[in-house]
């Protein structure tokens, strides 16, 4: 199936690939150069083709989803990884959400076990995967604190955060207060700090952490993964996956207003180098997109 890419939007995970960084990468991907030329991941278009056996969808569906290739003017999809884009938001609305929404529901509600009335900390929440992760908290009914910089506040309380903490004047891991899951997009905390403030009981879910040459976040996960070992407290590592049914539940999500996209800047393909470089300096808020 073919679709005309209207938006894309780029992830962290596009800037590994693109830069072969940390050097842990390229043994599977290439390394002196990689191995594939197929670069983005987030795509928002228009059904320009379809098999003689595709009833899912027909021609001028507007849709978004994951394909991989999505820096393009057109791009072959897979069926099973688009969805029908609502059509009460725009193709760069709808492009932002995949990959970073993908993985904020999946660190919650997947690994993370959120249940309704639970105590949530998103470390990160003005980021990609943050924006969604504050929404998605907040319909499955936590009680959700945001963490961001000050001129950031109030875009995350915007959101639906209950409660936002700049980091620039406050550390959370030495409020005493403690939380049922936190969600850390950062890294930037030691893991003992983290620990002291969850409940026994508690999870956390590591998504991004401190960018090393070599080994990447590698060594910041293994000491999460093996700090929590033993006790009653949990953590957890993942790489989001593509799944039909998340993908239609941000699609009603979206179409209801119950969720929207945060997006920081728009560039038109021709300029995707500078989009690399925005996205490179870490403090987008939201998603950055890519107009075709």
């Amino acid at each position: 199936m073919v679709v005309a890419v209207r938006a894309a939007s780029i992830n962290p995970y596009d800037w590994h690939n693109m830069t072969g960084t940390p050097l842990l990468m390229r043994i599977g991907g290439g390394w002196q150069a990689p191995k594939s030329n197929l670069f983005g991941l987030d795509v928002a278009g228009v059904i320009e083709s379809v098999g003689r056996n595709v009833t899912k969808f027909a021609l001028g569906d507007e849709v978004f989803g994951c394909a991989a290739g999505a820096f393009a003017e057109y791009v072959n999809a897979n069926i099973d990884t688009l969805v029908r884009k609502p059509s009460n938001i725009s193709f760069e609305e709808a492009a932002a959400v995949p990959v970073a929404a993908l993985t904020a529901v999946q660190g919650l509600r997947d690994h993370g076990h959120l249940t309704p009335g639970q105590r949530v900390i998103i470390n990160g929440a003005s980021g990609g995967v943050g924006t969604y992760a504050v929404q998605l908290a907040k319909y499955f009914g936590a009680e959700v604190t945001g963490v961001c910089s000050t001129k950031n506040v109030e875009m995350v309380r915007a959101l639906g955060a209950d409660h936002v903490i700049d980091y620039i004047m406050d550390d959370f891991t030495a409020r005493g207060i403690e939380y049922d899951l936190i969600l850390d997009n950062i890294g930037n905390r030691q893991i003992s700090h983290y620990k002291r403030c969850l409940t026994p009981s508690g999870s956390y879910i590591a998504v991004g952490a401190p960018k090393g040459r070599i080994l990447g976040p590698v060594p910041h996960m293994l000491k999460a993964l093996l700090a929590f070992k033993f006790g009653t407290r949990h953590a957890a590592v993942f790489m989001a996956q593509q799944t039909p049914s998340d993908l239609a539940l941000f699609s009603e999500l979206l179409e209801s207003g119950a969720m929207r996209s945060a997006i920081d800047t728009i560039y038109p393909l021709d300029e995707i180098a500078a989009a690399f470089r925005h996205l490179e300096t870490g403090h987008a808020r939201g998603k950055i997109i890519i107009k075709v």
